[in-house]
């Protein structure tokens, strides 16, 4: 059964946990990414954003961590869309 959704986070929410993901250079675990943010944040608010990020392609949220993998270059874009699946 479904947790009913305390807090929705808002779009500067969103942005500063984007952020710290994107600075970090390494796996961070959600204690370690918490520490990392200028504010506190609720551990259900900041799972919806997680959740987002993964399904908008933008994050891998696995067990030993969070990863940010987002990347907008063009060049990549069209080699991804023009490469030949193996």
């Amino acid at each position: 059964m479904e947790s009913e959704i305390i807090h929705y986070p808002n779009l500067k929410t969103v942005l500063m946990v984007e952020e710290a993901l994107k600075e970090a250079d390494e796996l961070l675990t959600r204690e370690e990414l918490k520490k990392r943010l200028p504010k506190k944040i609720m551990h259900q608010t900041l799972n919806i954003i997680l959740e987002y990020l993964e399904e908008s392609g933008k994050i891998l949220d696995g067990r030993k961590g969070i990863l940010w993998i987002y990347n907008k270059s063009k060049k990549l874009d069209n080699a991804v869309k023009e490469g030949i699946e193996v």
